[in-house]
């Protein structure tokens, strides 16, 4: 039976603080629902996401701020994070996990990474990343992914979060097959097929066509 997580709970103290700063990120507002004076309960949607948070008045019992680590995946982390710092968020600067490369140093941690400032230097997958927290101190991490695990996504399923991330795995595409016609020496007129076969391998972690 396939289980879908939807939906997130993260503790605030002040329900309309907290429902001004998740519509300044520009995440989609759900609902905000009401029943008397003793419940209230309203969801936002990140952009591109299929999952959403919930937060509101006797909707959880945890103290306020204790949500940490909440993982938000971007494909491009310096332009995620200028679109924040643009609608008045403050986020850090990006950084790195060095993991053991400084044990024993005084490294800060930040939701068990060893904390190095800067983009990973080899600008892999899932190494970079970036935090805020919202008013009641939830936080949360901005991890860049421009390419997946293998098995993370179907290969038969691709899917995309936004427009933004197909145009950017359209463009990958587009240069690895000018480099396929460099290698072959000649025009590939079925450029759709080939495209769609390494965009798929790519998402699955499987081997890219040449």
């Amino acid at each position: 039976m396939d289980m879908k997580l939807e939906v997130l709970v993260i503790p605030v103290s002040d329900v309309d603080r907290a429902k001004q700063f998740y519509a300044k990120l520009g995440w989609r507002l759900d609902a905000d629902f009401a029943t008397g004076s003793d419940f209230r309960v309203i969801q936002f949607t990140p952009r591109g996401s299929s999952c959403s948070v919930i937060f509101g008045k006797n909707v959880t019992a945890a103290t306020p701020g204790s949500a940490q680590g909440l993982y938000l995946i971007v494909s491009d982390i310096v332009t995620a994070g200028e679109e924040l710092r643009r609608r008045g968020v403050e986020i850090s600067e990006v950084f790195h996990d060095a993991g053991d490369v400084h044990a024993g140093t005084d490294e800060p941690y930040l939701f068990g990474l060893r904390r190095v400032s800067g983009p990973d230097p080899e600008h892999r997958s899932y190494r970079s990343f970036a935090s805020f927290s919202d008013p009641d101190g939830n936080g949360w991490l901005l991890q860049e992914i421009t390419s997946r695990l293998p098995g993370r996504i179907d290969a038969t399923a691709t899917t995309f979060g936004s427009a933004s991330d197909l145009a950017s795995a359209l463009r990958r595409a587009e240069a690895a097959h000018g480099e396929h016609e460099k290698r072959t020496g000649q025009r590939d007129a079925n450029w759709p097929d080939w495209y769609a076969k390494y965009m798929v391998a790519e998402q699955a972690g499987t081997e890219l066509p040449q």
